[in-house]
């Protein structure tokens, strides 16, 4: 395939990398002022990867357009602002692959909803979610994943295509729960953080089982299957999110839950304010995602908040 990777962040570049090693056609876009593209033009490094001289980089966004599959990893809350620039070129009978998680935080909508409204049904739109860090990927450490859409033909497509010895995909049949169920992951892992931050580490059992089980709540109460939940897109994802060093979220709550500054990205920061929309729309209990929301907006305090969490009545473990 002929593949342009939009985003030449961590993610991106990784993408990138990683495609253009099991035989693709690569070209990187970053935008002219990043500092990330300026360092990939004058080293082809960035602090976690080499890209080889097979991948094209460019800052001409025409000229990133022309490849029929495009894979989009840039911050979520930039994804809409990202399809305004991108319909000056009329893109038809392309292929997005969404490899980002969150949801949009003002309306609530999922980042395939937001694709839609402006590449519409003369594009194919597909997600690309699951465990894995970049810096063990780059590593070689194999790991696997899921890819969605609601075309099965595009989807079967990139699974064969994208397929390796070192990414094993797996086919999504819930887009709507894939898509929930790795934005809302990132929360899981800021909570998880809180509890690394204040000792509490050994709580993250009983955060697991039940920040799995609110968020299939949510997703059944979405109109999507609920036991997406249990599968790569959530649960799967909790090794990576919840106790990895290399997970931003979980760094980002243990550094806030210690009072220490973290510059990074940290996705669920923003998904939470969209999850707190999603629990008032579909009347769903979302305890762990308000708990997480009062401490990083409202000010609450993050030790008495959590240890509240898990104080909370005693209830039959299937529905706490």
């Amino acid at each position: 395939m002929n593949i342009t990777v939009i985003g030449c962040g961590r993610w991106g570049s990784l993408i990138t990398w990683y495609l253009d090693s099991i035989g693709h056609s690569l070209r990187l876009y970053g935008r002219a002022g990043s500092a990330h593209m300026k360092q990939f033009r004058e080293t082809r490094r960035n602090d976690f990867l080499e890209l080889p001289l097979s991948v094209e980089l460019t800052s001409d966004l025409a000229h990133a357009m022309e490849c029929d599959t495009i894979v989009i990893s840039v911050d979520s809350q930039s994804l809409r602002g990202l399809c305004v620039e991108l319909l000056p070129y009329a893109p038809r009978g392309k292929t997005f692959v969404l490899c980002m998680k969150g949801i949009e935080v003002d309306t609530g909508k999922r980042l395939t909803e937001i694709a839609g409204e402006y590449l519409g049904a003369e594009n194919h739109v597909a997600i690309w979610v699951g465990p894995g860090h970049v810096q063990e990927f780059y590593r070689g450490v194999p790991n696997c994943m899921v890819i969605d859409s609601e075309n099965e033909e595009v989807k079967r497509c990139l699974v064969d295509a994208f397929s390796s010895e070192l990414i094993r995909f797996y086919y999504g049949d819930d887009l709507l729960g894939n898509e929930i169920g790795a934005a809302s992951k990132n929360v899981i892992g800021i909570a998880a953080g809180l509890l690394d931050g204040m000792d509490r580490s050994a709580l993250k059992g009983a955060l697991m089982s039940r920040g799995t089980r609110e968020i299939a709540r949510l997703i059944k109460a979405m109109g999507g299957n609920e036991l997406s939940a249990y599968g790569l897109c959530h649960l799967g994802d909790y090794e990576a999110t919840v106790f990895s060093h290399f997970s931003q979220n979980r760094q980002f709550g243990e550094s806030f839950a210690r009072g220490e500054s973290y510059a990074k990205l940290a996705e669920g920061y923003y998904t939470v304010k969209a999850l707190r929309v999603l629990s008032e729309r579909y009347a769903v209990e979302l305890p762990i995602c308000h708990a997480v929301y009062s401490i990083l907006y409202e000010h609450a305090d993050p030790a008495e908040t959590m240890n509240a969490l898990f104080r909370r009545r005693v209830t039959n473990e299937l529905h706490k």
